[in-house]
């Protein structure tokens, strides 16, 4: 995938190809940031615009048979390391990787190398890591991805670059699902609504569930400002009954973070804010009401209570005192 075809981060994207243009890249990179962001699909996308014969529009092609092969992972000169059974990253798999690395490419110009997830390395391959990362071979680039860039030795954080790669837009999610899942489009914008800005968020979601969840939490919202016995019947929806303590912990939670979502927007809107921002693009008219109706300062009173039901779910407060109270505040 080129550059120009993965969704959002193109400060990022813009800086890598200027310096793959230039030939200045730094032979050793770490890509992090949320999972499911686009990191891994940049590491290939460097591979490709490194070694593509068939450049197009100053980038790689994309389609050529070198960039087809990349993508497929069966090009000699681009390895992949990833976990094993074990779910770690081995010290013979990185021994091995910087052997391969130590020859000319096979058939390209460049011999890329991608960890993913490198916080899979243990300790031991970590180490075995740094002469390599400090002392650059030849022809030959290091990528290492993860989401938990801490978990790296600071030994190996201080020999590479750091790119920081940030959640996505919804309307960017929501692109990508419409594009590379075939989602409709109202459908893409549910799932990336409650994706936090992840496509891997947005695929594992349950859409049916999420929408309810949407559902209950602006029934209970659209209250607010009317008498306390409609608050409170309203919030009965946010509560699950005859389950496990558990699961109505789980079913309240789902309600309280599409609550923060929508008053949140609401907020955006009517500040005055960009609208791309919205996590509920598809709910436009919804959140334009609550802007309009709430104003500024209410939209805030009510984030800081809804933040307070959420810190009050993680200390164990029961759901029904949460849910009661929540409905007094609004």
């Amino acid at each position: 995938m080129a550059f120009r075809e993965i969704a959002g981060h193109r400060r990022l994207l813009s800086l890598l190809s200027r310096a793959i243009a230039r030939q200045s890249l730094t032979p050793s990179l770490i890509l992090s940031g949320p999972e499911g962001v686009g990191k891994r699909l940049t590491a290939i996308s460097i591979a490709q615009e490194l070694n593509c014969l068939s450049q197009a529009n100053g980038g790689a092609c994309g389609t050529c048979a070198v960039c087809r092969r990349i993508a497929r992972g069966t090009h000699p000169d681009v390895l992949t390391i990833e976990p094993g059974e074990t779910g770690s990253i081995k010290i013979d798999q990185v021994r091995d990787a910087i052997e391969r690395a130590v020859y000319r490419p096979f058939e390209g110009r460049r011999r890329v190398t991608i960890i993913d997830p490198a916080d899979a390395l243990d300790t031991a391959p970590q180490n075995a890591l740094l002469k390599t990362l400090e002392e650059p071979l030849p022809a030959s680039v290091f990528v290492l991805v993860t989401s938990r860039p801490d978990t790296l030795l600071p030994t190996v954080r201080s020999r590479c670059a750091h790119l920081r790669f940030g959640r996505l837009q919804v309307s960017e999610v929501a692109t990508v699902l419409e594009r590379s899942q075939e989602y409709s489009h109202t459908d893409a914008l549910t799932a990336a609504a409650a994706s936090d800005g992840s496509v891997r968020r947005a695929l594992d979601l349950e859409a049916d569930a999420f929408t309810d969840a949407r559902s209950d939490a602006e029934g209970l919202l659209q209250t607010a400002g009317r008498d306390p016995r409609t608050r409170l019947e309203q919030a009965k929806g946010l509560l699950k009954g005859g389950g496990t303590p558990a699961a109505e912990r789980e079913h309240l939670g789902a309600r309280l973070m599409a609550m923060t979502a929508l008053v949140r927007d609401a907020g955006l809107v009517a500040s005055g804010g960009d609208a791309r921002l919205l996590a509920n693009l598809d709910r436009r008219p919804v959140v334009d009401s609550m802007a309009r109706s709430l104003g500024v300062d209410r939209i805030g009173r009510l984030f800081a209570a809804v933040t307070r039901a959420e810190d009050a779910l993680e200390r164990n407060v029961s759901p029904k005192v949460i849910a009661d109270w929540l409905a007094v505040q609004l």
